[in-house]
């Protein structure tokens, strides 16, 4: 069993609250929009990191980290990239690989917009963390928290970090 933490969209930021929630997980995925990769060394000095860059990282981020994130964590086939839409409407970028090849988690940021959603079409779970930054239009600041154990996810918790 893994316990995950999912974030996204911390341009930049990192603080003691986002990192307790580290320390507590097994791993730590960030769907993109790191902004300063002190966000990601920081992470790193604690946990293994699953990341993915954003449209607002620089050259260095994209050096670092992929676009697209493709693995599996114990039997979940996991998919994380920064822009990727919604159940029923997936982006241009993703919509001919999610619809031909399916994983079972797809993950993305961008919007800002907590969101888990179950997609019946393609048999795969949703997930967008929302915003971890304090930059944005969103109010709320979160995360999420699960657990992988074997082909099943479970114990879903969205994380509230604060107003940002």
């Amino acid at each position: 069993m893994k316990k995950i933490l999912l974030l996204s969209d911390t341009h930049s930021h990192i603080d003691d609250t986002i990192l307790k929630y580290v320390k507590l997980a097994d791993e730590v995925w960030h769907a993109g929009d790191i902004g300063d990769l002190i966000v990601t060394d920081t992470i790193k000095k604690y946990k293994t990191l699953r990341a993915v860059y954003g449209n607002i990282d620089n050259h260095e981020a994209r050096l670092e980290f992929p676009l697209h994130n493709r693995f599996f964590c114990e039997g979940v086939e996991v998919w994380i990239t920064h822009i990727g839409g919604y159940p029923g409407k997936y982006s241009a970028a993703v919509q001919t690989e999610i619809t031909k090849n399916p994983p079972k988690l797809f993950i993305c940021g961008h919007s800002h917009i907590l969101k888990v959603q179950f997609d019946k079409k393609l048999n795969l779970l949703h997930m967008n963390p929302g915003a971890a930054g304090i930059h944005g239009f969103h109010q709320i600041r979160t995360m999420l928290r699960f657990e992988i154990d074997g082909k099943k996810i479970q114990n879903l918790e969205v994380v509230e970090i604060g107003k940002r």
